[in-house]
């Protein structure tokens, strides 16, 4: 496997915050979060809790929640559409005034998410659709004073939210990923002129050639809401649309200077997913990319658990990951080193040496690991202070 250069790895993680189920923040709760996380996405109707994180932490970026394929009705009263809106276009406004908005199924019915009631599937091909979303969510960021947005669902299959049923429009999934690609283009300079960052919710993009690097193009970064670890004992291995198109997300962003949030799914006290996940992210990254861990699907309330691993200060790496062995990956920094192993999780271990004396997870001084399929590791070693 080729390695990536051309950047300077900063072994030292970046975190971010996805506050949307308005859980309770209370002033205490808000002025760490501040300085925890590099981002935080807060909803449009939180401006109060935004102008709290900023006054304790002037740098942390603040993004602003808005769905790019969808408009929901729960936002609307009374024939009028709420003042600050979780889309980019209110219900009421589309069902009155522009009925072509909304995405049709082969039966001439406009499709309603699965899961999700309320959520009304729009036609993100449509310019004039593109055009009010646009206009809109800049409107609503500027004049609460968010510094980017975070787009969700920027999808890649035609037939996501109502399995198996595609829209007479859009029949295939190279045909509604070109209308995504268009939108998101149509967008790009306005929010650049708005000095609003981007960030897409990419999820899946591993399973689609191209499609990260297609989507990300017109965006300042992605979102990769399942990121190699999916439960506690589903982490991702090596294969053609496994582990490393999901590092691959990493490292090109980081080469052309793009955002990367990922999400690996496990639960408290679980080390193997949370050395595989760390160690993955850590091999690619340079110094925007960000990653939070998170249990439950869409568990988007209280801030996310934190391990005194992100923490851990692993210096610089001026290389990019290289190859061990097979589907064995190693980054050294000048403070530590990572190491995954990718094969899958039923393989033997493999031993790796180290050359020199490192620092385990457990504190132990170690010159080798045995690592199994799907597992990773964080070293340190004594460093003078940067």
């Amino acid at each position: 496997m080729s390695t990536r250069s051309g950047y300077v790895g900063v072994g030292d993680a970046n975190s971010f915050w996805l506050h949307l189920n308005s859980t309770p923040t209370p002033d205490w709760l808000l002025a760490i979060e501040a300085w925890r996380h590099k981002y935080i996405v807060l909803n449009a109707w939180e401006g109060e809790l935004l102008a709290k994180l900023k006054r304790s932490n002037p740098r942390v970026q603040v993004f602003v929640y808005k769905d790019l394929s969808s408009t929901r009705d729960y936002a609307c009263e009374n024939g009028a559409d709420h003042e600050h809106l979780p889309t980019g276009v209110g219900y009421c406004a589309a069902d009155r005034d522009h009925p072509e908005w909304f995405l049709l199924g082969p039966d001439g019915k406009r499709f309603q998410y699965a899961g999700y009631r309320g959520h009304w599937q729009m036609d993100i091909g449509d310019t004039t659709y593109q055009d009010a979303w646009a206009a809109n969510v800049i409107a609503d960021a500027q004049a609460t004073g968010f510094d980017g947005v975070f787009m969700d669902n920027a999808l890649f299959t035609s037939d996501s939210y109502h399995p198996g049923v595609r829209p007479a429009k859009y029949r295939t999934d190279a045909e509604f990923q070109t209308a995504y690609k268009t939108m998101l283009a149509n967008m790009k300079g306005r929010f650049a002129d708005a000095k609003l960052k981007t960030v897409a919710n990419l999820s899946n993009a591993r399973l689609h050639d191209g499609a990260w690097d297609a989507y990300t193009e017109h965006l300042d970064g992605g979102f990769d809401e399942w990121w190699l670890t999916f439960d506690n004992s589903n982490l991702l291995p090596e294969y053609d649309q496994g582990w490393s198109r999901q590092v691959a997300e990493i490292a090109s962003n980081e080469a052309r200077g793009k955002i990367t949030w990922v999400q690996p799914h496990f639960g408290p006290g679980q080390d193997r997913p949370l050395r595989y996940a760390m160690a993955g992210y850590f091999l690619a990254l340079g110094d925007k990319a960000a990653i939070a861990e998170v249990e439950e699907t869409d568990d988007y309330g209280d801030p996310t658990a934190r391990h005194p691993m992100y923490h851990w200060n692993l210096g610089t790496a001026a290389e990019a990951y290289r190859s061990v062995g097979p589907n064995v990956f190693r980054r050294d920094f000048t403070c530590g080193a990572v190491i995954v192993n990718a094969n899958p999780s039923t393989s033997g271990p493999v031993q790796v040496r180290l050359g020199a004396f490192y620092i385990d997870e457990r504190g132990v001084a170690v010159t080798s690991v045995s690592l199994d399929g799907t597992s990773g590791t964080i070293l340190r070693k004594p460093c003078a202070a940067r």
